[in-house]
């Protein structure tokens, strides 16, 4: 990974660059502490600091009575699955949790986390993205929402087909549902430098589509951080500044 700036820079004056999907993730650690953007962190941060915090608390309250309706679901000539089933249940509670708490943390955030993009956008580019300041951030609410309602309705019917899938084929249904939440993850979180430009959400799947690698590596980093206690909490800017970066460097020139 090469990157052309510290954490005290204000601006670069070219594309940065990341090896993959998942190296433009981990940029986003280095790219939240840069100067001028830090303080746009904070709502995003701060929201994923209470949800997170009710979630895990929620999955450690209910976790063993989960594991004891799983074994009963679990045929008995199945039985032999169940030093398997523990740890993959365990896991899949977690990604469906951090999946679920991300997605309302992403719909209050939503029209702070389009205007993080926006200002490292600049920052990184020197030239403005669409939006505005905070007043026009307050305006575009009910649009911003409308595009969170758009990422919701794609992703609800297909989660429960694949959430069913997962329950009747424990290995196989697993995986499927994991790669699944990580082209979410990836979709939710590079959707917002494509929506400040007003790129409607068709289009920006399309183009994820056209890299789908790229995609689904970025997403499943954000995945996996995600089920990571206190980093979970810094996941969302981390992958907000990611997202950027890689828009910056692999999609903005073939909309602008």
């Amino acid at each position: 990974m090469t990157v052309n700036f510290d954490k005290n820079t204000s601006i670069s004056h070219s594309p940065v660059y990341a090896s993959s999907g998942a190296g433009y993730f981990f940029l986003g650690f280095s790219l939240i502490k840069l100067k001028g953007i830090r303080r746009f962190v904070f709502i995003p941060l701060a929201v994923n600091l209470l949800l997170f915090s009710l979630a895990f608390y929620y999955v450690y309250q209910r976790l063993g009575q989960y594991m004891v309706d799983l074994q009963t679901i679990v045929p008995s000539w199945l039985s032999w699955l169940n030093f398997l089933i523990w740890p993959i249940a365990v896991l899949m509670l977690l990604i469906i949790f951090s999946f679920i708490f991300s997605t309302i943390a992403n719909w209050i955030a939503a029209p702070f986390n389009g205007l993080l993009a926006e200002k490292l956008e600049i920052m990184l580019t020197e030239h403005h993205a669409p939006s505005g300041d905070w007043l026009a951030v307050l305006k575009d609410i009910p649009r911003t929402l409308s595009r969170e309602w758009q990422k919701f309705m794609y992703y609800l019917p297909r989660a429960i087909g694949f959430f069913l899938l997962m329950w009747l084929l424990p290995v196989i249904g697993q995986v499927i549902w994991l790669l699944f939440t990580a082209w979410m993850m990836s979709i939710q979180y590079q959707d917002y430098p494509f929506d400040n430009h007003k790129i409607n959400f068709i289009q920006m799947r399309e183009k994820l589509k056209q890299q789908r690698v790229q995609s689904y590596s970025f997403g499943l980093a954000v995945t996996i951080f995600s089920m990571l206690p206190i980093v979970n909490l810094i996941v969302m800017p981390v992958a907000i500044c990611g997202a950027t970066a890689l828009w910056i460097d692999h999609h903005r020139k073939h909309f602008l």
